[in-house]
């Protein structure tokens, strides 16, 4: 029922010698015991209750359908205690850290005056939002949700992989993906002491309210609209926090003060959740083109009427290239070494790197340095002749458009699949996306779990759904002693 044929060097689940690691015998067991058929039930329960909730996403270029039901991986991924501790205390640190760089960028930018960064990849970088210059956030808070993409490569150990610190997207699977599996292996569930994550919109809640002095501010989240790819989760959090969903049409802005439009009157909006790029929440400030913002909004923020979460302008802090610096970022502010290490970076700016980046390029995955969701890149390893050529030119016509990394040997986990006529678990690459909400006194805390993405696509690296990645609930376990929950 196991195949391990396409492990990677570290299996989650499997040693290298083949044995199931302790962590997963009893997973495992159930899934034997179960056999074929009733995993096949499994399976079809699950995608039936994620069919009944609109569990959806959207791939724009599918020419079958863009709305997709989310694929859920039924086998969970297990995270212990003392694993689980250090990616927490990593994260909580690196969030931190960004924070205090935003802050510092927008204001003294001490880090730019003493050359621990070139001043040229702040300032001459196109997500550097000059607007934020001198504004101040309450409690110097840019980064209200953050979601920190993680990977376990061939010897084990996790590794940053890039920060999301604009409008991370997932999370709303995270909470899905526990209610699917309390319904179709709740005696499994029952027998690990798994960490809840249902709280999630509550402790979103709680960061969001705390950045206004009312006892019960009015808290809105922005969405695009229907046609947004992430439509599904903005509705489901809003629901969840008992927030307003509204779109750019339903708000606007009247002596500097935001208000959302009802059939009762005008009502005004304290915090407001933004799911949309900076440069499309205010066609007076950024793009004039854009009808998914709010004329003026930028001006009430800047008044200090309304909170705006994440802050404009955090593309800075998340773009890829600054990735780079990111560990010297931590030692600057916190005077600490980073808790978890980042990949080997490449920029393209620099000239013994770009040279690096052409002459290895079939070893290299390239990134460009402003997009995501897995758009954009080339690994290497899996290119043709021709996008090797045609990468080839692009860096050298946009060296400071791309950054490079070696190929990692992303960790596999089993994965119930129909692999030429037969069906079990193969072995696919995953990684894990943690989430964070930061609140005005500063405090980071960290969701329990995760999202976990899996490449569904035999020998793929690239987890995004938007390329064909589909998720796993992620279990991380209570120490002895814990408190067990479903």
């Amino acid at each position: 029922m196991f195949n391990q044929t396409d492990a990677a060097p570290y299996d989650e689940v499997f040693d290298a010698k083949g044995d199931i690691r302790p962590l997963y015998e009893t997973v495992c067991a159930h899934m034997s015991s179960n056999q074929v058929a009733g995993i096949e039930h499994m399976q079809q329960s699950a995608d039936l209750s994620l069919l009944n909730q609109g569990v959806t996403f959207t791939v724009y270029s599918d020419a079958r359908g863009t709305e997709k039901i989310f694929p859920y991986d039924l086998m969970p991924r297990l995270i212990d205690a003392q694993e689980w501790q250090r990616i927490e205390a990593g994260i909580i640190q690196r969030v931190t850290a960004m924070n205090l760089f935003l802050e510092d960028i927008y204001h003294g930018q001490k880090i730019l005056r003493d050359r621990r960064i070139p001043a040229a990849q702040i300032l001459g970088s196109n997500l550097y939002c000059r607007e934020m210059s001198g504004l101040n956030p309450v409690g110097g808070i840019h980064v209200q949700i953050s979601g920190i993409d993680l990977i376990r490569n061939q010897t084990g150990e996790y590794m940053v992989l890039e920060d999301n610190l604009r409008c991370p997207s997932g999370v709303s699977y995270v909470v899905e993906n526990r209610m699917v599996s309390s319904r179709i292996m709740p005696e499994l569930l029952n027998r690990h002491r798994v960490r809840p994550v249902s709280q999630y919109p509550q402790m979103l809640f709680e960061a969001l309210a705390s950045f206004s002095p009312l006892d019960k501010p009015c808290v809105a989240l922005l969405t695009p609209g229907i046609y947004n790819s992430a439509y599904f989760e903005h509705a489901f959090l809003a629901s969840q926090m008992g927030a307003e969903l509204v779109e750019g049409r339903d708000m606007m802005v009247h002596d500097d003060i935001l208000y959302m439009k009802s059939t009762r009157g005008l009502k005004r909006i304290d915090v407001l959740y933004l799911r949309l790029d900076t440069e499309f929440i205010d066609p007076l400030v950024f793009r004039p083109d854009s009808m998914l913002g709010v004329p003026g909004l930028m001006h009430a923020y800047r008044s200090g009427n309304v909170t705006l979460a994440n802050a404009p302008g955090n593309g800075v802090a998340d773009d890829k290239a600054l990735y780079a610096y990111t560990p010297d970022i931590i030692r600057y502010y916190l005077g600490e070494d980073p808790i978890l290490p980042i990949v080997p970076t490449y920029l393209g700016a620099k000239p013994d790197d770009l040279a690096y980046m052409i002459d290895h390029i079939e070893k290299l995955v390239i990134k460009p340095t402003d997009a995501s969701g897995g758009y954009g890149l080339l690994v290497g390893s899996h290119a043709t002749k021709e996008e090797i050529s045609e990468f080839r030119r692009r860096l050298k016509a946009e060296p400071t458009h791309y950054i490079a990394q070696p190929i990692q040997q992303l960790s596999t986990h089993p994965s119930f699949l129909d692999q030429d006529g037969q069906k079990g678990f193969y072995a696919r690459h995953i990684d894990l996306r943690p989430f964070a909400v930061c609140g005005a006194d500063g405090a980071v805390k960290v969701l329990s779990g995760g999202l976990t993405r899996v490449a569904l696509r035999q020998g793929s690296l690239v987890v995004n759904s938007s390329q064909g990645g589909g998720s796993k609930d992620t279990w991380v376990l209570y120490p002895d002693g814990g408190q067990q929950h479903a």
